[in-house]
């Protein structure tokens, strides 16, 4: 759910810099441009957010291999195409001075203190029908405990209190 939200966020933010409206990317044009903006959101989730190819994909409603194509071309792209070579350095400024913008936690109890100060609540449900949502920040990881009931709104709640920082979720 993360990994969708960051790369929806690098779409918005490809789209922004280059020019787009917000659903471009999505378009079934093969225009140049589009092909180039499609390829440089696709890098950064790659290799900076390490977003899977299937969530990428599901994106661009493209099949997953065209963002393979889009990480092993990229290289050369970047080499030998001057529009594709502009497009990614202003996309990837964009995305680097807003990325260096967010905050990390450095201590465990600190983070989960911080969640539970802000609205979130661990559930005192039994064992059998907990969800237990691990957030991490950094190399910083705490659990949050909660009901199957419940597990989707404070997920959201955490999403909203952690808008300022670098973290994932798991669900487990």
């Amino acid at each position: 759910m993360i990994d969708k939200d960051n790369f929806n966020y690098i779409c918005n933010l490809t789209t922004e810099v280059l020019g787009f409206t917000k659903d471009d990317l999505a378009l079934k044009s093969r225009k140049r441009p589009l092909h180039i903006a499609r390829a440089v959101a696709a890098y950064i989730g790659i290799s900076e957010e390490l977003i899977h190819p299937k969530i990428i994909a599901k994106a661009f409603k493209r099949h997953r291999t065209l963002i393979y194509h889009y990480e092993k071309t990229h290289k050369a792209n970047y080499a030998n195409c001057e529009s594709y070579r502009n497009a990614f350095t202003k996309v990837y400024k964009a995305y680097k001075s807003l990325d260096s913008e967010k905050q990390i936690f450095l201590d465990a109890d600190l983070m989960k203190r911080y969640l539970l100060k802000n609205g979130v609540k661990e559930s005192k449900a039994p064992k059998h029908s907990q969800v237990i949502l691990e957030v991490k920040s950094d190399n910083v990881k705490c659990k949050i405990k909660t009901s199957y009931f419940d597990f989707s709104n404070q997920l959201e709640i955490i999403k909203f209190v952690l808008k300022n920082y670098h973290y994932t979720i798991n669900i487990i």
